[in-house]
């Protein structure tokens, strides 16, 4: 049995598989809430450069205390985001 090695993920899959009558489903991540700060310094960012390498998103990553797969996912939707506008 796999774990993402979030505490509440065996006690939520448990009460997900009872409600959808016994047939065992993964529980979705907590949305995660971007501060002001981050959002600021992430809008800036995307103004520069639409696309981050692994270095700036490491770099990036590390000044914000979010994880790099935090910042690839907020780049992906951001850029969705920008094709819908456009």
């Amino acid at each position: 049995d796999e774990s993402s090695g979030y505490e509440s993920e065996s006690a939520g899959a448990e009460r997900a598989a009872a409600a959808e009558g016994g047939t065992r489903g993964r529980q979705r991540r907590a949305r995660t809430a971007f501060t002001s700060e981050q959002i600021c310094r992430l809008e800036k960012t995307f103004q520069r450069q639409k696309y981050l390498g692994a270095t700036e998103r490491r770099k990036l990553a590390a000044a914000l205390q979010l994880s790099e797969i935090q910042i690839k996912t907020w780049f992906q939707n951001r850029r969705m985001k920008l094709k819908r506008q456009i």
